[in-house]
């Protein structure tokens, strides 16, 4: 029996690979997309191995062969199929796509190399004989999933892979380290659509939403998406949280939002040193956490257990860090741990506490406590920090057309719109900043081919504002804007350094944190 890990991404690779039909949700299935993994049936599985060939994440591995961390996945499995008896039942019919004739010398922009980006990276070059080029802001490309995954979830990093062997293809031309907007060094949304056919924007949804409470802007309050890119090697987010070590710490740290990425944050503060010494966990990361000053992390949620937004799966995988008790209190009127003094330094502790929000971040210059309410009663939470994961949006830019109050790029199925809800022809949006932050890879998948499949349409129908430009000019005019322009051999020597240093000390890469290194390292000739 075969069995599938956390590190799914539910790219349904393995789906079309299974002779049984023994894994669900499929893409055709309703619940494709908002699933956090995928399943294999265990009665129904007949060992063959096909799906484990095909997944691009490593995800899928013998039940006999899990390691003591993902054995609770084989409870996982049977469980999908025990909860829904009848899980292929909704199964949609299989629509197969017409093979239209596209106008000749189609000219594509991607913007974003996420895996929003790198889907319709792949549908567009197997659907059509467009030339591409995949724009990005920083020199390295994966969006999310180099800069927003956990380090110690390697494996759904693997899913990169796949796109790299994309970024290949004599049709792409990658132009990396730069930047869409206004300003000087930067290519404007106008100069695009003047020399492309079509723009797609896959920039998700990078900016952390506000709680609105009073002291939400002490020091050591601070969001997840800063802290994530912290301890993920964000070129830019340089500045640690302020996790105090003096005799007034609490080594606590309070963390609102039950989201996965909050799991995240709190398996990562609490986790031993020597596991996060084998990840791709940024340098200046490893060297705080390695003092061990976080014992305790409380974990706030406004519902009950049953309404908290993280997926099963990586709830039950904090039980399976090594020394850490998770401890839930999902009653409002059951009596709460007093947790106004410091944490004990001889325990590891992940405390949920449901039905609580917190009202007030106390403190003077920096963060010292959060006043709560849990059900009918308000107390005090000692902490030395204070992380927000409450939702995300996307970052405004200048020259599109945005939605304030949603957080995303206004659109009619990924069209992208104008101010008056007119189409702006030629211009589409994908992924977190067409629909907002929800579903993860799978469902970015799924979005990014619907997309690309109305881009075709368009096309076909003449929707399109053919560009009259050259192909070499925009060339010319990013070499006269932008004075690092980085290519596909210049990612690939970044890639090459970062894997021969992590090497050098047991890790799968070490990752540059510093632009003027990243692209001094892209210049280097192999020797």
């Amino acid at each position: 029996m075969y069995v599938i890990t956390q590190s799914c991404c539910s790219d349904a690779a393995c789906v079309s690979v299974c002779p049984v039909n023994c894994i669900h949700p499929t893409p055709e299935e309703r619940g494709f997309g908002s699933s956090d993994i995928l399943h294999i049936d265990p009665q129904v599985c007949i060992d063959c191995g096909a799906c484990a060939d095909a997944c691009p994440v490593d995800a899928i591995f013998p039940a006999d062969k899990l390691g003591t961390r993902d054995k609770v996945f084989i409870e996982i499995n049977a469980d999908y199929y025990k909860n829904n008896p009848d899980a292929s039942a909704d199964q949609l019919p299989v629509v197969y796509p017409e093979i239209p004739k596209l106008p000749a010398g189609l000219r594509v922009a991607l913007v974003g190399t996420g895996p929003s980006g790198g889907y319709a990276l792949r549908t567009l070059l197997d659907r059509t004989e467009a030339q591409i080029t995949v724009i990005d802001k920083l020199p390295t490309p994966g969006g999310l999933v180099r800069a927003g995954v956990a380090p110690d979830h390697p494996g759904t990093k693997g899913v990169l892979r796949g796109f790299d062997l994309m970024y290949r293809d004599p049709r792409v031309t990658m132009a990396t380290n730069v930047e869409v907007g206004h300003d000087a060094g930067q290519i404007t949304p106008a100069e695009l659509a003047e020399h492309f056919d079509a723009v797609f924007y896959a920039v998700g949804a990078s900016e952390s939403r506000r709680l609105g409470i009073p002291g939400e802007d002490l020091a050591g309050s601070t969001s997840a998406t800063e802290l994530v890119a912290w301890y993920n090697a964000v070129p830019g987010a340089d500045a640690a949280p302020p996790i105090r070590s003096d005799d007034t710490a609490t080594g606590r740290a309070v963390i609102v939002g039950t989201g996965n990425v909050a799991l995240d944050v709190a398996r990562i503060l609490v986790s031993p040193p020597e596991l996060l010494a084998t990840t791709d966990i940024a340098d200046r990361a490893l060297r705080i956490l390695e003092e061990q000053n976080v014992h305790e992390v409380v974990v706030l949620g406004r519902r009950d257990q049953a309404g908290a937004a993280y997926t099963s799966a990586e709830y039950r995988a904090l039980s399976t860090i090594p020394g850490v008790e998770v401890v839930v209190h999902d009653d409002p009127a059951a009596q709460l741990p007093d947790l106004t003094a410091p944490a004990d330094p001889n325990r590891r502790r992940i405390i949920f506490l449901f039905h609580s929000a917190p009202a007030e971040i106390l403190g003077e210059q920096q963060v010292e406590g959060v006043s709560v309410r849990t059900g009918q009663q308000s107390h005090r939470i000692a902490a030395d920090l204070v992380v927000r994961s409450i939702g995300y949006r996307s970052v405004p830019i200048p020259g599109l057309p945005f939605d304030e109050t949603r957080g995303i790029f206004p659109n009619d199925a990924g069209r992208m719109l104008d101010e008056n809800g007119q189409v702006l022809a030629g211009r589409y949006v994908l992924g977190w900043a067409k629909r907002g932050p929800s579903g993860g890879i799978g469902a970015n998948k799924k979005c990014a081919q619907r997309t690309v499949e109305d881009f075709i349409s368009d096309a076909v129908g003449g929707e399109l504002p053919r560009t009259t430009r050259a192909a070499g000019e925009f060339t010319a005019l990013l070499r006269k804007r932008t004075r690092h322009v980085i290519g596909y051999r210049g990612m690939r020597a970044i890639d090459r350094i970062e894997r021969r240093l992590g090497a050098e000390q047991g890790r799968p890469r070490v990752k540059f944190t510093r632009i003027p290194d990243m692209v001094g390292a892209a210049g280097r000739r192999k020797r």
